[in-house]
C-alpha cells in the first residue's frame, strides 16, 4: 500500500474561492523578506564581478525554493493542519538558509546547502504523501520532481564541502540541474516526462503569489534605502534628493508591474487550454529578471544615498542603470507572453537606459539615478496613457 495522507490535503478545485491566498502563505513570505535583504547586503559588501556572480547564484536559488513552494501551494489546502506544519518547517529551514547567505561561500556553506536541499526535497516528499491516492498523474509528476531535486541536492552538499574556488562551479552545476528540470519536463528514466497540460494550476493564485513576492522585493528596497538614509549623520538637500529619487523609482516599478501585467496574466492562465505551460514561462522563468532587477535597484539606491555626488564608478553605473534595465526586460518578457503585441514603452525605456551608459562620465550618481528614475516614470506614464486607468478586459491589449 502506498504511503499517503489519511485525509485529503488538496484544495477543492471546484470551489471558486479555492485560489485565494491564505494568511499562512503571507506569513511564509516573511522569511523571504529577510532573504532578499541578506542578498542585497551581500552584493553591496562584495561589490565586485565575483560578488555579483555569487549573489546571482544565491538569488536564483532563493527564487527557486520560493516558486516551487508556490506551485505546491497551488494544490495544497493551507487551511489543513499538516500543510501548515509543513510550511512552518519550511520557514524554520528558510531562516537558516537566509542567515547563512552572507557566508554561503565561506564558513556557512554547508548550512546553506543543507537548508536549501531540505526545503526542496522535504516539500516534494510531502507532496508525494499528500497526493498519493488522490491524483495518480500528480503523484507521478512529483516522483519525477523529487528525483531531480535529490540529484541536484547531491551537488549542493558536495559543493559545500569543497574549497571556495570550486564551490561556485559545483553549485552552478546544482543550480543548472534545478533549472533544466522544468525545461525538459522532468524527464526521468522509466517514468518519462511530464506534460504541461497535466499541471492544472489556478491562475488567480499563482499570479497573486508572484505579485506578492514582487511587493516583498519592492518593500525591501524601501526598507534598505530608508535604513541607509536614517543612518546618515546629516540630512542635507542632496541626501534627501537621493532618497526621494530612489523612492519614486520604486513606486514607478510597482506601477509598471501591477498596472496591467499581473492581472492580465492571471486571466490568461484561467482561460488557457494549457495553464501549466503559461504559468511555467510567465511566472517561473519570466519573473527572474524582474526580481533580480529590483534587488539590484535596492543596491543602487543604497549607493546613491551614501555617495550622491562626485564621480560615478563603473560598478555604481552598472547598478543604477542595470537594475531598472533588468526589471524592464523581465516586465517586457512577462507582458509579451500575455498580449498579442509587445509593450513598446518598455523597449523605449530599455533603449534610453542603454543610451545612459554613454553619459556616465558626465553625471554624478544622483544625476544618473534621477535619469534612470525618469525613464521608469516615462514607461509607467506611457503605458498608463495607452491602456487607460484600468487594465483592459481583452487579453490582446497592447502598451
Amino acid at each position: 500500500m502506498r504511503f499517503r495522507s489519511p485525509t485529503n490535503l488538496l484544495r477543492d478545485r471546484a470551489d471558486t474561492q479555492s485560489g485565494r491566498v491564505a494568511f499562512v502563505e503571507l506569513f511564509f513570505d516573511l522569511i523571504f523578506v529577510f532573504a532578499i535583504t541578506q542578498l542585497s547586503h551581500l552584493l553591496l559588501h562584495h561589490f565586485t564581478p565575483l560578488g555579483a556572480v555569487e549573489t546571482t547564484l544565491l538569488l536564483l536559488a532563493v527564487w527557486w525554493v520560493w516558486i516551487y513552494s508556490t506551485w505546491a501551494l497551488n494544490w495544497l489546502d493551507p487551511q489543513k493542519t499538516p500543510v501548515r506544519l509543513m510550511l512552518y518547517a519550511l520557514m524554520l529551514l528558510g531562516l537558516f538558509m537566509s542567515m547563512a547567505i552572507p557566508e554561503a561561500f565561506g564558513a556557512r556553506g554547508l548550512v546553506f546547502a543543507l537548508a536549501f536541499v531540505a526545503m526542496q526535497v522535504g516539500r516534494s516528499l510531502f507532496m508525494l504523501w499528500a497526493v498519493a491516492g488522490n491524483a495518480e498523474i500528480r503523484h507521478r509528476n512529483f516522483t519525477r520532481i523529487t528525483a531531480w531535486l535529490a540529484f541536484s541536492g547531491v551537488f549542493w552538499v558536495l559543493g559545500a564541502l569543497v574549497a571556495h574556488e570550486a564551490r561556485l562551479a559545483v553549485w552552478a552545476v546544482a543550480l543548472a540541474i534545478e533549472y533544466i528540470g522544468p525545461a525538459v519536463a522532468f524527464w526521468t528514466p522509466m517514468l518519462g516526462r511530464s506534460a504541461t497540460s497535466e499541471w492544472d494550476v489556478k491562475g488567480e493564485h499563482i499570479a497573486e503569489r508572484c505579485g506578492l513576492f514582487v511587493i516583498v522585493c519592492l518593500g525591501e528596497t524601501l526598507l534598505v534605502s530608508s535604513a541607509t538614509f536614517a543612518a546618515m549623520e546629516r540630512w542635507d538637500g542632496i541626501g534627501i534628493a537621493a532618497f526621494v529619487t530612489g523612492f519614486v523609482g520604486t513606486v514607478a516599478m510597482w506601477w509598471i508591474y501591477f498596472h496591467v501585467g499581473q492581472e492580465r496574466a492571471s486571466r490568461l492562465i484561467e482561460h488557457s487550454d494549457d495553464p501549466g505551460r503559461v504559468a511555467r514561462i510567465a511566472f517561473t522563468y519570466a519573473h527572474i529578471p524582474i526580481v533580480a532587477g529590483i534587488v539590484l535597484s535596492a543596491v543602487a539606491a543604497e549607493l546613491v544615498i551614501a555617495h550622491p555626488a562626485g564621480h560615478t564608478g563603473t560598478g555604481e553605473a552598472a547598478a543604477i542603470l542595470g537594475g531598472p534595465a533588468l526589471f524592464l526586460a523581465g516586465a517586457f518578457w512577462f507582458k509579451r507572453l500575455t498580449a498579442r503585441l509587445p509593450p513598446l514603452s518598455h523597449l523605449v525605456g530599455l533603449a534610453l537606459l542603454a543610451a545612459g551608459a554613454f553619459a556616465v562620465s558626465l553625471l554624478s550618481p544622483l544625476e544618473l539615478g534621477a535619469a534612470a528614475t525618469a525613464v521608469l516614470i516615462l514607461v509607467a506614464v506611457w503605458e498608463r496613457m495607452s491602456l487607460g486607468p484600468r487594465p483592459t478586459p481583452s487579453l490582446e491589449a497592447k502598451s
